[in-house]
């Protein structure tokens, strides 16, 4: 895997970036995962101006091929790449959040979401009744989801480097993530 330091263009300076591309030099889809450097921006407008910038640099890397990308987060990220792919309902085709506070926005927030979801919540990050809530706001927004709670675990599960780590949980999330990025990036063209 070929990996490189990445300096995105932003409105306010640049933002350090890492991007990771399979070794065989063709194009693949572009997935924006860990959108965590976007929460020091502080108001709505500046996440949403990041995010942007975010998209426009990695649409324009000889590695990613043209076409729809993919938007995952962890914990805050979670909220951020659904902002992200509401925000950009023609670009984003997947996007996928873990332990975090998806649904924070009020349900208003997703009507414009095209993208198919996963979301994997964490047992003490939401109650059966939210989950259940949650889920009717995607079904009205009439996209292809899962959202489920994960048994057993914590905030942060898919952290190894945590005490909140779980790895039948962390396992469970790349059988979730996985297919949801084959199937919604597929069509990409290369």
């Amino acid at each position: 895997m070929l990996t490189k330091t990445l300096q995105i263009p932003t409105a306010d300076g640049h933002a350090d970036a890492f991007a990771a591309f399979p070794d065989h030099a063709e194009r693949h889809p572009g997935v924006v995962a860990q959108l965590m450097p976007l929460i020091e921006a502080h108001t709505a407008e500046r996440v949403r101006s990041d995010a942007d910038a975010y998209l426009r640099f990695l649409t324009t890397q000889p590695e990613v091929g043209t076409g729809p990308v993919a938007v995952t987060g962890y914990c805050i990220g979670g909220l951020l790449a659904m902002r992200t792919a509401t925000a950009h309902p023609g670009q984003v085709a997947a996007v996928a959040g873990f332990h975090g506070p998806v649904g924070a926005d009020g349900p208003d927030s997703l009507h414009r979401l095209t993208a198919e979801v996963h979301l994997g919540h964490a047992e003490t990050d939401m109650t059966p009744e939210a989950l259940g809530e949650l889920n009717q706001v995607l079904d009205a927004a009439g996209v292809g989801y899962t959202s489920e709670i994960y048994p057993g675990t914590v905030h942060g599960f898919t952290m190894s480097d945590t005490d909140a780590f779980n790895p039948a949980a962390l396992q469970r999330h790349w059988d979730r993530l996985l297919p949801l990025l084959g199937r919604a990036l597929k069509q990409t063209a290369l």
